[in-house]
């Protein structure tokens, strides 16, 4: 399976390594850059594809929106961990997190590019609290990679995903090219995303960057360990599963490009 994802933005916030700290299961670390952990908001195209089997549009793609932060495991190296992560295609919500069990929602969402813009919208169709986002960017020049500055390097430089898996945690490797990177500049940003995930709203400006895309393999799923409940080692898992749709959680406008 070779995933696209492309038309994708960076937009990052530094936070207290502890209020981060909070949401991480026990086996996992805050990885910070100057003492500072990091919290993205990353608005993309998925698309999925099978050798072989041409790609349908509106089947095998999407539009997502992932909030991360950036973690170091019980096998001592660096990865992200999702906090939440919204998805256009309810099937494709339904298949990660069974599969994968990680935090998906459906939303109703919309992504366009005009020119030089980028805009990027959101809102859960998940039972109960329905967070919305608004996201727009001017994209800038490419930069070469050698012109990254560290932190821009620590933020998209990310080649392992962890994942819960049962009562354990479970690590993949990912595989694709070093992003094509674009300097950018935030025209709006409207987040609810971020404090739905249990941290404080985002304080200030974010880092912005924008990548026209990669096309993406994953390794197996690699079982690591036990993962301590909340309970046993005062960790709040916000970023758990949460509970099913119902029928009447479908907002009133519909704005996805694929349902």
């Amino acid at each position: 399976m070779l995933h696209r994802w492309e038309i994708l933005s960076f937009l990052h916030w530094p936070y207290p390594a502890e209020a981060v700290r909070a949401l991480l299961p026990c086996e996992l670390e805050v990885d910070t850059f100057d003492g500072a952990a990091w919290v993205g908001l990353i608005p993309f195209r998925l698309t999925v594809t099978l050798p072989g089997v041409p790609p349908l549009p509106w089947v095998n793609s999407c539009p997502e929106i992932n909030v991360r932060t950036y973690v170091r495991g019980p096998d001592e190296q660096s990865g992200i961990w999702f906090l939440s992560l919204e998805a256009s295609r309810l099937s494709a919500v339904l298949a990660a997190r069974t599969w994968y069990g990680l935090p998906y929602r459906w939303a109703a969402m919309r992504l366009d590019r005009q020119s030089g813009t980028v805009w990027y919208e959101s809102r859960r169709r998940w039972r109960g609290r329905r967070p919305r986002e608004v996201i727009s960017l001017a994209v800038g020049d490419l930069v070469a990679p050698q012109a990254l500055d560290p932190l821009e390097v620590f933020l998209t430089a990310r080649w392992r995903l962890y994942s819960p898996r049962g009562t354990g945690l479970a690590v993949t490797q990912v595989d694709h090219d070093p992003w094509p990177v674009h300097r950018a500049r935030v025209l709006c940003v409207r987040d609810e995303l971020i404090p739905a995930a249990g941290l404080p709203e985002p304080v200030g400006p974010p880092l912005a960057l924008f990548s026209p895309g990669v096309s993406v393999r994953f390794a197996r799923r690699r079982q690591l360990g036990v993962v301590g409940t909340g309970a046993s080692c005062g960790v709040v898992r916000v970023g758990a599963a949460g509970p099913w749709p119902s029928s009447g959680s479908r907002p009133g406008k519909d704005h996805s490009l694929g349902s």
